[in-house]
């Protein structure tokens, strides 16, 4: 079966001839070696499908009796450390964690929110609830709903419920008949009618809302994300790491198309210029390659 998380147009794919045992036993040694073996260990995680990380976690603990993401964060520090410990955790739990952290603390990071909350899929947004309530023993929906306010709040209570029609079919009549709802609570009067706007932005298609020019394409969307995490005076990491792990089995190859497009230079050159060490040598592996 072919797992909600993986797409066709990812920088990684699962590595022929996987062995857990073998991968497990190599970053045992790694870490536990005189001085870390950083270059084993990236060169483990960055050429393995998630799936087949969950499978060297597994495998890992049974052999060692230690949670592989412990003994990683034990061992690594800082940026490095962070997006080493999100390869080796399932999707659905590092988005969970992910909006954990949006809502975290004073301040509520609104822009992570609805990136998570608007680039995933109906079948993904259950799972990341799911794996929510499990960390956090509440809801996605109640944290959502203390931490926003208003229509916000209400499109993004929409959106995490994971009710988006998830079809590929595009309606013309009901598009045009979206635009004029749209329009007639907008345009037309003083006040917006909020509610139509919920609906319509939140419960259609991706390429339904596409078609009324509601949501740009996925790809482009975050490679503005990018960028915005990439440049300027320090670096976003929280960002970076996020879809560079989220989006690497999905749909890198398209964000990478589209950050060209838009800026000019590759996303591999804007990654090189702005980090360093380690952490540089993981997100330039995930990426792929120069464009």
């Amino acid at each position: 079966m072919a797992s909600i998380w993986v797409g066709p147009r990812g920088t990684i794919k699962d590595y022929p001839g996987f062995s857990p045992s073998v991968d497990a036993e190599a970053i045992r040694k790694a870490i536990r070696g005189l001085g870390t073996d950083e270059k084993t260990l990236i060169n483990i995680l960055t050429e393995r499908s998630n799936a087949q990380r969950q499978l060297i976690v597994k495998q890992y603990q049974a052999a060692y009796e230690q949670e592989l993401k412990d003994d990683l964060k034990g061992d690594l520090s800082g940026h490095f450390e962070h997006v080493m410990v999100a390869l080796v955790t399932a999707p659905a739990l590092f988005d969970a964690k992910q909006l954990k952290k949006s809502m975290k603390g004073t301040g509520t990071d609104e822009d992570a929110l609805i990136e998570i909350l608007t680039t995933r899929t109906s079948r993904q947004m259950k799972e990341i609830s799911q794996a929510y309530y499990t960390v956090y023993k509440k809801s996605l929906g109640d944290d959502i709903s203390s931490e926003t306010s208003g229509d916000f709040r209400k499109a993004l209570l929409t959106l995490a419920d994971g009710r988006r029609d998830q079809s590929l079919k595009v309606d013309e009549h009901l598009a045009k008949k979206d635009a004029q709802i749209l329009y007639n609570a907008g345009e037309n009067k003083w006040g917006t009618d909020e509610d139509k706007f919920t609906e319509v932005l939140c419960l259609r298609s991706f390429p339904q809302l596409k078609l009324i020019h509601c949501a740009r394409n996925t790809p482009a969307f975050l490679a503005e994300r990018l960028h915005q995490a990439l440049k300027g005076a320090g670096t976003d990491e929280f960002t970076l790491n996020r879809i560079m792990v989220s989006r690497s089995e999905i749909d890198l190859l398209d964000i990478r198309h589209e950050f060209k497009k838009h800026y000019g230079y590759s996303l591999y050159s804007a990654i090189q210029s702005d980090t360093s060490g380690d952490y540089r040598t993981v997100l330039l592996k995930i990426c792929g390659e120069d464009d």
